[in-house]
């Protein structure tokens, strides 16, 4: 029997900073090994180039310290069960970033109070999403 794969993908949409982010605008992660650090880098330099579930594997298995053979299957092992998406991503909840997913679910970010965010923000073909709260109300 297989194993059902979960995504952290999203097609056409954009997920918009978090309700309560202390973020008014948007700021580079100032800690490049961290988390949002590494999002950052490989979002940024690549948009529209990988997709969400890329960004977090591969930042998974580098943590991980996995060999590139093994990484196929620890990625089919790895999304076998539900994994947090980017509404969870530390940018989007504090440094500011909008995340938007196009056609073929790759990201790119969009910084708050940019002309591109207002575009994503504001663009009714997108699903439009927020980022998941930091602390709960």
């Amino acid at each position: 029997m297989a194993t059902a794969m979960h995504t952290t993908n999203y097609r056409n949409a954009f997920i918009a900073v978090s309700p309560d982010t202390k973020a008014v605008g948007a700021i580079v992660p100032d800690k490049p090994g961290s988390v949002a650090g590494r999002q950052y880098a490989m979002i940024a330099g690549a948009p529209h180039r990988l997709t969400s579930d890329d960004v977090i594997f591969t930042i998974h298995a580098d943590r991980a310290g996995l060999a590139e053979a093994e990484r196929p299957a620890a990625r089919a092992a790895y999304f076998s069960k539900g994994q947090a998406c980017q509404r969870s991503s530390p940018l989007v909840k504090s440094f500011g970033w909008g995340v938007h997913h196009d056609g073929e679910g790759r990201v790119a970010l969009a910084a708050l109070g940019s002309a591109d965010y207002a575009k994503y923000a504001s663009d009714p073909a997108l699903e439009q999403t927020v980022g998941m709260r930091s602390k709960r109300a």
